[in-house]
């Protein structure tokens, strides 16, 4: 699911569109992990993305523009200018590339704005847990951040968690594993003390006196 990003109070916008993997070959080609349904649009000779990259990062600040895609074994392989080599390559492995668009730019299908998400209810079952309190734009996946009461769910935006997105009903769906909202129930409780255990277990205390227990000894550390 690609995901549209205001990028400030202007009408411009940012939409991002893909993630430099690594480098590929001696000439500053670069594999990308695709975040569009329409590469043939987006990645165009002269395309120009900005990056999201470290404050550390040589890159920060700066701009990409492609040169060539190509495709190796139906994986596409970016080349850009001003990166020739294998050691400029590698220094923008795990980018991110972003992409200026204008409202009035025809959306991709399954794309949304921050601003969309934020507040939407978010349904279980057909029950409300909680909203939408923002997005967290990660390399490897975006997280919804869902506030449940007083406590934050981080929740990967993927179709298999997020199947659906109703911006005119405003909420969004989610079919969450077992344990991401609530503490994961023991599958075998521990069973209640029968009367002849809670005797003997008398017994043995009596025997023993008042001698205090000692608790079991610590594991040794292999590490």
């Amino acid at each position: 699911m690609p995901r549209k990003q205001p990028s400030g109070p202007s009408a411009q916008t940012q939409l991002r569109v893909g993630r430099l993997t690594k480098a590929h070959g001696l000439k500053g080609g670069l594999k990308l992990e695709l975040f569009t349904d329409d590469p043939d649009r987006r990645f165009t000779k002269g395309a120009e993305f900005a990056l999201q990259v470290p404050e550390e990062s040589p890159w920060h600040g700066k701009r990409l523009t492609l040169s060539e895609l190509r495709w190796y074994n139906n994986q596409p392989v970016g080349f850009f200018d001003d990166v020739t080599d294998r050691t400029a390559a590698e220094s923008l492995v795990k980018a991110i590339l972003w992409v200026d668009q204008t409202p009035d730019e025809p959306a991709e299908d399954d794309a949304w704005y921050d601003h969309q998400l934020v507040g939407l209810d978010v349904v279980r079952d057909g029950h409300k847990i909680g909203v939408v309190d923002r997005l967290e734009h990660l390399p490897a996946q975006d997280l919804l951040v869902v506030r449940v009461g007083t406590a934050e769910v981080l929740v990967p935006f993927v179709r298999a968690i997020v199947p659906t997105v109703d911006i005119a009903a405003g909420r969004v769906i989610v079919t969450p594993p077992m344990g991401l909202f609530e503490e994961i129930p023991d599958d075998d409780p521990a069973p209640a003390p029968t009367e002849a255990a809670e005797n003997e277990g008398s017994t043995s205390a009596g025997a023993a006196g008042s001698q205090p227990a000692k608790p079991d000894a610590a594991p040794t550390s292999t590490d």
